[in-house]
Order: structure tokens, then C-alpha cells, then sequence
């Protein structure tokens, strides 16, 4: 068991104002990201989860267990939490052998020499890399010295496994790899992993949900998809997904029965149920989301398609991207595959009622998210 409960978490460091009244659940075997551009806070609630820093207000448990409690001024050592810490910087012993970084902290245990082998050996092949036991780091490339400060983390069966940005020294294929591997060791292991990076694509890939920061401040909690698909605020909109959401102006009002939004894609009509936020009897200046993928182009007009320009493409070898526009306005389409449309060209194109998200323009918050079930 390895459940983790933050609330009402601050951190200052002098008059900077870092963490700001941060609640965060980290479920057992989670594995869970913290998402954020450079500053919001995500590596500091690490440091602060892991010990290394302490908040000036807040409590913390570990399975029921007070870590931290800062009206007792209680703050229970790190080497008792239970925890195995990765940072980026692979911070190995260059004099010692991949077997000898792998095992020092189980030496440091007082661990028997056969249960010591039994463990470093397992945790070598669990990172594929039981062949370069008798190497130095020296001998191996930024991967492999990555998968030794990894299988050093593991080997200990910690019950929390913490990655502070552990792939950003890495090329982008062995990025990939990289993922793919962490992806596996936590399906079978099982622990409790948070991983800190400001990488989009690696917090929707691994994680089983997403935590976003910005500015100090958590603005969504969710699964990866939810997130990618129904975010909270324009700001996290904004932030996730590559290519990036489209965003289009619109009219929106209200009475007691339907949202009523008018932009360049035409006039959509949700009722109440469909909202998640449901302002009554009012109207005000919204912001209509979709992503480039739910666009359909099509050079034959439809009822319900709305008539667009093509203004450049850029194929990608595996899908083609076509900036459009629209009544004044510009966006983009993603479609799989090499396809040909040329400059300037008219085309027709569709969205689905049901994939549009609606922000509302005068705090951000989102009021209608896409329907999951047409997803």
C-alpha cells in the first residue's frame, strides 16, 4: 500500500510563493504525473513528497501514516518514507560497476551478499540490462545509465517510486524506448509512481492520471484522455495536445432549457444536461475547442459543412497538416496519410456538435465538454 494524501500544501521560498494550498490524492499503484511548464510547482511538491523540502503549511500521509504535519512541526525523515528517488542527472558512481551502483543502497541495508545479487540481478534484467553488470558508466550511453539509476531505484522494491524529469537527457528515440519501459515496469510491479515532467506526450502516454500545474496552483486532476479531451480551463486547452487545440470565438446565451453558441462554424444548440456549468438567462463572449484531428474536409459542400480556405500544408510522412481559415480566423486540420490540397483551394469542412468543448471567455472554465461516449 503506498496511498498518498497532500492538503492544504504551501511552500514559500522567501517571499515567492511556490505551492499554493496544493490537495492531491495519489491513489495505490498509480502511476501519477505532474504536468507543468518550467516554474508551476511540480518539482518542488516532488521534493516536498520526497522530504528534501519542507513546506511551510500542510499535512501529508502515507497510507494513513503522518509524514508531514506542520502545525506539530513534525516531518518524518525521508530514509523512513519508504521511497526511491530518480532525478534527471543520472548521479551515478563513476567508480563503481553497474552491479556496485545497482547494489550500494541494498549494501547500505546490511543485505545479505545472495539476497543482494538476487536483487540487483532482477533489477538488471527488469531494465534489460544485465550484461553490462561488470561495466563502468563511463562504458555505456546516456540510455543505458539511465536504465542503471532506474533498476538502482527498483531495486529495493520501494513502495513510491519518484522521477524527477528522468528522460530529458535522453535523444527523442530513446525517449520512446525509455517510456515504453517505464510503461511496462509499472504494470508489473505495481508501485506507486509520480513522475515529474513538462512533457505533454510522456504524461498521456504513461500515466494513469494527470496532475496540472501552473503557477504554483493545481488546475486539473484526470485521466489522460479526459484531460487531452475535456480540459478544464482554456489554460490547460492551451497546454496540452501537440498540434494544439484549435480555439475560435464565438456568441454564446442561455435561457432555462439550452446553450445557444454562435461562431464561424455556424449555430450549435446543447441542452442544459450537456453542461457542465449552466449560466442562466445570460450571454457572453465564449471560445469554442476542438482538435485538429476531429476536422473533416471534404471538397464536396454538405448541408452541414462550412465553407473554408486552405492556407498551407505540411505533410508529415505519416499525416498531413492543412492550416485553414475561416471568416478572419485561422486553424488546423490533421488528417492520417499524404494528402494534396493546393494553396489558396476552397474546401468544405465539418466538426462534430458532440466533440466541441465551450469555454466560457470571462474565467476560462470549461461549460460544455465533449461527449465521451462519441469518442
Amino acid at each position: 500500500m503506498s496511498k498518498i494524501v497532500l492538503q492544504g500544501i504551501n511552500k514559500f521560498y522567501g517571499t515567492n510563493h511556490v505551492l499554493k494550498d496544493v490537495d492531491l490524492t495519489i491513489k495505490d499503484g498509480e502511476f501519477m504525473t505532474l504536468l507543468g511548464p518550467s516554474g508551476c510547482g511540480k518539482t518542488t511538491t516532488l521534493r516536498v513528497i520526497a522530504g528534501l523540502e519542507r513546506p511551510q503549511s500542510g499535512v501529508i500521509t502515507l497510507d494513513d501514516r503522518v509524514i508531514v504535519n506542520t502545525e506539530e512541526q513534525y516531518f518524518e525523515p525521508p530514509a523512513k518514507r519508504g521511497l526511491n528517488l530518480v532525478f534527471q542527472s543520472y548521479a551515478l558512481w563513476p567508480h563503481m560497476t553497474v552491479f556496485d551502483n545497482v547494489a550500494f543502497g541494498l549494501k547500505v541495508a546490511k543485505q545479505s551478499r545472495a539476497e543482494i545479487k538476487k536483487l540487483v540481478d532482477s533489477a538488471l534484467s527488469r531494465m534489460q540490462i544485465l550484461e553490462y553488470a561488470g561495466r563502468y558508466p563511463s562504458e555505456l550511453s546516456g540510455g543505458q545509465q539511465q536504465r542503471v539509476a532506474i533498476a538502482r531505484a527498483i531495486a529495493s522494491s520501494p513502495k513510491l517510486l519518484l522521477l524527477d524529469e528522468p528522460l530529458s537527457n535522453l535523444d527523442a528515440k530513446l525517449r520512446i524506448d525509455m517510456r515504453s519501459e517505464l510503461k511496462r515496469l509499472h504494470q508489473e510491479m505495481g508501485t506507486t509512481i509520480i513522475y515529474v515532467t513538462h512533457d505533454q506526450v510522456e504524461a498521456l502516454t504513461l500515466s494513469t492520471r494527470i496532475a496540472i500545474f501552473f503557477e504554483g496552483v493545481i488546475e486539473q486532476v484526470d485521466t489522460p484522455m479526459e484531460v487531452y479531451q475535456n480540459p478544464a480551463t482554456l489554460r490547460v486547452a492551451n497546454f496540452i495536445g501537440n498540434p494544439r487545440i484549435n480555439l475560435l470565438e464565438g456568441k454564446a446565451k442561455t435561457d432555462s432549457k439550452q446553450l445557444t453558441v454562435t461562431s464561424a462554424l455556424g449555430t450549435h444548440v446543447f441542452a442544459r444536461e450537456q453542461c457542465a456549468v449552466f449560466p442562466e438567462n445570460t450571454a457572453f463572449d465564449c471560445t469554442l475547442g476542438f482538435r485538429p484531428e476531429q476536422i473533416t474536409i471534404s471538397r464536396q459542400e454538405t448541408p452541414d459543412a462550412v465553407r473554408a480556405i486552405v492556407y498551407s500544408v505540411m505533410p508529415a510522412g505519416s499525416e498531413t497538416l492543412i492550416q485553414l481559415s475561416l471568416s478572419g480566423q485561422t486553424f488546423l486540420a490533421k488528417q492520417l496519410g499524404i494528402k494534396r490540397y493546393e494553396t489558396d483551394e476552397t474546401v468544405y469542412i465539418t466538426v462534430p456538435q458532440e466533440l466541441l468543448n465551450i469555454f466560457d471567455q470571462r474565467n476560462g472554465a470549461l461549460m460544455k465538454p465533449a461527449d465521451s461516449e462519441e469518442m
